[in-house]
């Protein structure tokens, strides 16, 4: 008794229509990563070019000499007398950090009390975070330093020309976004999680703390790189805030001595736009798998 053998399956051919339109996917898909990418990649190579190679009017694609004096002009200069990059680092990093701690914990609050509770004009305070997202910050900017004037000439308390007025100000602007992306989170956990905690002797800081802490993180993590970006790349509000206090000043507003009256200093400033970049490319590497879970379990529910 012979077994019988099927014969091989033929493998089915895409037609050319499927396969030009895949192939034209894959172009534009790398057209777009080429016109993202290659700015970052210009900067960076600009950044070890020498003097005379960034004003030459050949121009290559990979620097001919390697060079580090752009960054050891920038990290050891000095652009301000007793001020050195350092310092603008840590400022930097600590009107940032606050922020995104800051903006976190009010924006999960909020967003609890949005997602869970039902209260008058609820409605209307979600359209209005929807609404101040769109109003940019340069239209206020001028409203909110007026308000810091005066509620520092009634209470004595300083809020310009030091790193805590800006800290206010990145902590509020990040919150509208925060709060809606927080909301989808806090709504997509299962009410029964948390009323089946209570049953068992649960307190309401235990809920939020076991409970839904855990399964909103990733969200909260998505949310706090874009507060994080936010505070990190700001020059505007720092440099209308801060005024003549250069003791406090943050890294971005350092670019700006670079361009003198007598030219533009290209070399120090790709290599200051750089080291810019470092803390947030080593910030997202840390949290983009949760980044990526929060961005997908966050479009849910709403």
């Amino acid at each position: 008794m012979t077994a019988s053998v099927s014969p091989p399956r033929r493998r089915r051919r895409r037609p050319p229509m499927a396969l030009a339109r895949r192939a034209g996917l894959y172009l534009a898909g790398v057209a777009v990563l080429l016109f993202s990418v290659f700015p970052v990649y210009w900067m960076v190579a600009t950044a070890f070019r020498s003097q005379g190679e960034i004003f030459s009017a050949e121009q290559t694609l990979f620097p001919r000499t390697l060079t580090l004096e752009h960054f050891d002009r920038v990290v050891n200069g000095r652009l301000l007398p007793g001020v050195d990059f350092w310092q603008f680092l840590a400022n930097s990093l600590t009107v940032t950090l606050g922020a995104v701690l800051a903006g976190a914990l009010f924006s999960l609050l909020a967003a609890v009390a949005v997602a869970r509770f039902r209260f008058r004009l609820r409605t209307a305070f979600i359209v209005l975070l929807m609404i101040i997202q769109m109003v940019p910050m340069e239209a206020i900017i001028i409203s909110i330093f007026i308000n810091f004037r005066k509620l520092q000439d009634a209470t004595g308390i300083t809020m310009l020309g030091n790193l805590t007025g800006i800290l206010i100000v990145y902590t509020a602007v990040s919150l509208p976004i925060t709060i809606m992306m927080l909301r989808g989170f806090v709504a997509a956990v299962p009410k029964e999680l948390e009323e089946a905690a209570a049953i068992d002797g649960a307190t309401n800081a235990v809920v939020f703390w076991r409970i839904l802490m855990p399964l909103v993180a990733p969200g909260l993590v998505a949310a706090s790189i874009f507060a994080f970006i936010t505070a990190w790349n700001e020059f505007v509000v720092a440099l209308t805030f801060l005024g003549r206090s250069t003791d406090s000043f943050t890294l971005p507003l350092t670019l700006s001595y670079y361009f003198g009256r007598t030219g533009t200093e290209w070399g120090p400033i790709m290599a200051a736009s750089t080291l810019l970049t470092i803390p947030v490319m080593i910030f997202f590497l840390f949290v983009q798998r949760r980044m990526v879970s929060g961005l997908t379990m966050g479009a849910v529910k709403g």
